[in-house]
Parts: structure tokens; sequence; C-alpha cells
């Protein structure tokens, strides 16, 4: 008697403290590889993927494994809004946290998928001197198919993929808004067939935009076709901020919505972490252009 006694009370003991069922692990962002298989235009070598020792900023070099790193936002804030982030890194290296991850954490407070390309760099070999190398423009491209090949799966509007780069990552920003029917790259599946043409773009401090005499400056592929743009650039930064005026100014011309802002300050590399100068209120205005152009506006 006694021992049924014990034995129905370490149960009842037990069902106190056990759980009913397991508890759920915290998801992180899903990762999801650019191409299907070896991505296109490799030459050379590169040695292995590494980051840098070096502080405060997390820099990643010898990229040869493009990837996307998804970041939702809480399904209650969900606008459908999703935007690919290219890093900068003067096409030498990504700057993942200041301008990647923080990034896309931002954008996921504003209901925003935030999904970080990790494109390919340094430059490889054989990219003739004074131009822009061509893998980086092949990623993000690809990139934005993906997207919109996950639009459905992932409940994001179709028409509502933009683009936002920093520094390089600007001007690589600017290229997939204004080469976008230019394919860099031969076709792999299904994927390829959808447009990689962003339907909105944000350029924080771009380079590569300063000498109209280049070929490949994305203000000479300006057209009416070019989607809409917001640019941000410090007055004090040494990647001079006539590349954002340069490309406002041919938007203008071509009758594209843009709105630009030059601080006095900030110099280059701010990203979005606070700071003294009124650079740092980019992230609001920026909030601000994109409610304005209903690109927040709620799922349907």
């Amino acid at each position: 008697m006694r021992r049924g006694t014990l034995g129905i009370g370490l149960v009842a003991l037990f069902g106190l403290v056990a759980p009913t069922s397991p508890a759920e692990e915290p998801r992180g962002p899903l990762v999801l590889d650019v191409w299907p298989g070896p991505a296109p235009g490799e030459v050379g070598s590169i040695g292995p993927e590494k980051y840098l020792d070096v502080t405060p900023i997390k820099r990643l070099a010898n990229v040869s494994h493009p990837t996307l790193t998804v970041y939702r936002p809480a399904p209650d804030k969900d606008t459908g809004a999703s935007v690919v982030i290219c890093p900068g890194g003067g096409y030498h290296i990504l700057a993942m946290d200041l301008e990647g991850d923080e990034v896309a954490a931002w954008l996921n407070t504003i209901g925003v998928t935030g999904i970080v390309l990790k494109y390919r760099v340094p430059r490889r070999e054989g990219t003739p001197d004074g131009e822009k190398p061509i893998q980086p423009l092949m990623d993000v491209q690809r990139a934005v198919k993906i997207v919109r090949s996950k639009a459905a799966e992932w409940k994001l509007d179709p028409n509502r993929i933009g683009v936002l780069g920093f520094s390089a990552g600007g001007h690589l920003s600017a290229a997939a808004s204004t080469r976008f029917d230019e394919p860099v790259y031969p076709q792999k599946d299904e994927i390829d067939k959808l447009s990689p043409r962003p339907d909105f773009a944000v350029l924080i401090y771009p380079g590569g935009m300063e000498r109209l005499d280049e070929a490949d400056n994305p203000v000479a592929h300006v057209t009416a076709e070019t989607p809409p743009m917001f640019l941000a650039h410090a007055g004090d930064d040494n990647v001079s901020p006539i590349n954002s005026v340069n490309m406002y100014s041919a938007l203008k011309k071509a009758g594209v919505p843009a709105e630009l802002h030059i601080y006095a300050t900030g110099g280059h590399g701010f990203g979005l972490r606070p700071s003294e100068h009124p650079c740092s209120t980019w992230p609001r205005r920026c909030e601000e252009w994109l409610r304005t152009s209903k690109l927040l506006e709620p799922k349907p």
C-alpha cells in the first residue's frame, strides 16, 4: 500500500515539473546559396573565406560562395516588402555587420524582410583596370530573381522587392537598378526566367558614379524604366557626394521619382549606428520615403 502511494506521489511530482511538450528552439535566419552549382565567371584563386582581425566592423574577405541570409520581421509587422542588402567594402571585403546584419534588423522593425547578400569579393583576375568587377553584378541579379521566385512561399509582394547598398554596395545596387535588362551570365534554371529588376533602390554613400565618362557608370544607364531611388551622403565624405548628386540628376532628367539627402558631416562608412552627426537620421528619412512611396503598405 505504501509502495503504491509512493508511486502515485512520484508521478504527481514529475507531472508538475516536466514540460508537457518540448520547448521550441529559437530559429535563426534562413541561409540560401545564390547559385545551384559553381558560380559563373570564377577565375583564379583567392584563398579561403575569412574574417579579418579588425574591429569594430566585421570585415569578410575572399568570398567565392555567394549566399543570401534572410531575416523576417515579426508576423504582425510584416508588410510583404523585401530588400536585398549589399554591404560595402570597395569590392575588396564586405562589412557584414555594419552594412548587412544590422541593416536587416532595422528593416525588420519597419516590417520589411531584410536579405543580406554575401557577394563575391575581391575583384577577380582579368578585370580590366578602371572597370568594376562583373561577378558581384551576376550575384545581385540572381539574388533578386531568387527572392522573386520565393515570393509566394515567403508571402512577399513580388512587386515590392528592393535593393539597398552602401559604398561599393551602393554602386552595385545602382548597377542592379540600371542594368537589369543586360544579361551578364548564362541562364541556369527556371529562376533565371524571372526579372532581375528591383522595384526600388536605396543608395547610401555610393561610389563609382563620379566620372561620367566611365562606360560602367550606372548613371549612364539610367532610363525611364529605372526604379525609384532614395540616396543619402555626407558632404565631407572622401567618396564624394557628387556620386549621389550625379545619380539624382540623371533620375530627375529621366522622370524617375527620387529623394536625395546631403548631410553636412558624417564622413564615410557610418552605416546606421547612432552618432552626433546629422547623417544618423537617414534611416528615419528613408522610412518616411518608403511610406510616402506606398512601399510599406500592409499586406493585402
